[in-house]
């Protein structure tokens, strides 16, 4: 296919090179240009494609980024930055497909890969908490709050308030070092453990608590902490 000038042949590749070869067929910056080619039809988005990945440090930090930073750093629209969060939002929802499908416990690598894709590039801390019924399907996955995780018991009133209000049975933590390192803190360990112990008395079951790092993560219960 001959090139029109205004890179509409370099994109039609792309596309066919997706179509044939699946997701990974084309390298990050290509994916990022040719996502930023459907708000921008009439630009050379490559470049831009490379400025963003550097700025952000790579494609998994650049998809997560707020939509108001990605604007910022790449002085574009809003509606060429929800061409990149259209994207990372529809990965998720594959991704939480898969573990609301089927039970938790039994689909962990699953329920591993929606966490990383969601919290792993985050730069603030947050804490969620994945709430289960007696069969182990997820019934809700809520945030709970943002900063450290520290020993206040409001924040274990919380999680067991709001079990009780879902009729959940069980429930995993989840959270993420901005660090990058998720290696638990004495404090995360205390925490756990007091929630443990708050939903003993409520017939709850604290299954496992998960920190999720860059590129890993810890399990409060694989490390046999909890």
């Amino acid at each position: 296919m001959a090139d029109t000038g205004d890179g509409s042949g370099h994109r039609a590749r792309l596309r066919q090179r997706l179509f044939e070869g699946g997701p990974d067929a084309l390298l990050d910056h290509e994916l990022v240009e040719y996502l930023l080619a459907l708000a921008i039809p009439r630009r050379d988005t490559k470049p831009l494609a490379r400025k963003l990945l550097k700025e952000f440090g790579g494609f998994g930090a650049l998809m997560t980024a707020d939509a108001s930073a990605i604007m910022r750093a790449g002085g574009i629209s809003e509606t060429a930055a929800a061409a990149l969060k259209t994207a990372h939002a529809a990965a998720l929802r594959l991704l939480k497909d898969k573990v609301a499908a089927r039970p938790v416990l039994g689909s962990w690598q699953a329920l591993l890969d929606y966490l990383h894709a969601d919290m792993a590039h985050e730069g603030i801390e947050r804490v969620r908490v994945l709430f289960l019924n007696a069969r182990n399907m997820l019934i809700a996955d809520e945030a709970m709050w943002e900063g450290s995780i520290d020993e206040s018991a409001v924040h274990v009133r919380e999680i067991m308030r709001r079990a009780m209000d879902l009729h959940a049975t069980a429930l995993i933590l989840v959270h993420n070092h901005p660090s990058g390192d998720p290696s638990p803190s004495p404090q995360d360990i205390r925490i756990t453990r007091n929630i443990i112990e708050a939903g003993r008395h409520l017939k709850i079951t604290v299954h496992d608590h998960v920190i999720i790092g860059t590129n890993s993560h810890a399990s409060l219960k694989g490390l046999g902490l909890i």
